[in-house]
């Protein structure tokens, strides 16, 4: 089964946004665009609260699935994380919200029901499920998908039809990135350990790995740290909500990488997963991956990939 990986948090005074942005160079890249409307990301979650004021509506399109993309019960598990992860990625830049990219298309395509009220345990999804909305996802034309949700359980036959899912989208060049997951492991899955994924451990603002985040030989070869903890963004019922875990840090780099595919938007797939994994002068560790860099990832595409 698949679930959700933001951890609840104590409601202490959030930390301000500006310093998660810093301290993943996203900051002067936000500075440079707020995305472009071509550029689109895949949203693998809970749905959304699409007229939340907060939310640059105009840029969200539904991914037609199993759920609809519209949040029906405000209190649900499934809404409240899809809400949260989408005001990461395109709140408006006035929001409490991250807002990375806000001028990118948002192409929603629900994986968790919403049947599991906020109070009454985490929603859960099959494998089968994320490989069918995989395919939709990167057939609607996503060029990144953020997929927020940790996998347990598997079968040999489930794991290899999302193997497939995954190698369909690295032969279309969309690049998957995914939270690790807070079991606290030292593991891999079928997802973190595909070669074509992004794996994305939760960090503090210093950049050490939070204590339940998953790490590994395979998300320290070409996964990134991003911020995981006291993150502020929308909540479905009105109110900022402050979370965090690999479900909050996956978004931070689904944005980076689509804004600066916003500046290069000829560039492939295969070379935006190339600048973001090899920005970096240290060499890896065996299991814990460096810190996300989207200002160092945008200047190696501008030494070596025209804008226009």
């Amino acid at each position: 089964m698949l679930r959700p990986t933001l951890i609840e948090q104590s409601q202490r005074e959030p930390r301000v946004k500006s310093c998660a942005l810093d301290s993943v160079g996203l900051t002067p890249l936000m500075e440079l665009t707020s995305g472009g409307a071509q550029i689109a990301v895949g949203l693998i979650d809970g749905p959304v609260v699409k007229d939340h004021p907060d939310l640059v509506s105009d840029h969200i399109r539904e991914v037609a699935g199993k759920f609809r993309s519209a949040c029906t019960r405000f209190d649900s598990a499934a809404c409240r994380h899809g809400t949260f992860v989408a005001g990461i990625l395109s709140a408006k830049r006035s929001s409490s919200a991250p807002a990375i990219c806000p001028g990118c298309t948002l192409l929603v395509r629900p994986i968790f029901s919403e049947l599991t009220p906020a109070n009454g345990g985490m929603p859960t999804a099959n494998p089968e499920e994320l490989a069918e909305a995989i395919l939709d996802c990167v057939n609607a034309g996503a060029h990144v998908l953020n997929i927020s949700a940790a996998i347990a359980q598997p079968s040999s036959k489930s794991e290899r039809i999302l193997a497939e899912a995954l190698d369909h989208a690295a032969r279309r060049g969309a690049v998957i990135v995914a939270a690790a997951g807070n079991q606290a492991t030292m593991s891999s899955t079928i997802i973190t350990g595909h070669p074509w994924v992004i794996p994305i451990a939760a960090c503090d603002l210093r950049g050490k790995p939070l204590n339940e985040s998953n790490l590994g030989h395979s998300i320290g070869r070409h996964g990134l740290l991003a911020p995981g903890e006291q993150i502020t963004s929308l909540g479905s019922e009105g109110q900022p909500l402050t979370l965090g875990g690999t479900s909050a840090a996956a978004p931070f780099a689904t944005g980076a990488i689509a804004l600066v595919w916003s500046q290069f938007p000829s560039a492939s797939g295969a070379k935006l997963h190339w600048a973001f994994l090899h920005a970096y002068a240290r060499a890896r560790s065996n299991v814990t991956p460096p810190l996300l860099n989207a200002w160092a990832a945008y200047q190696t595409l501008l030494a070596t990939h025209s804008r226009r």
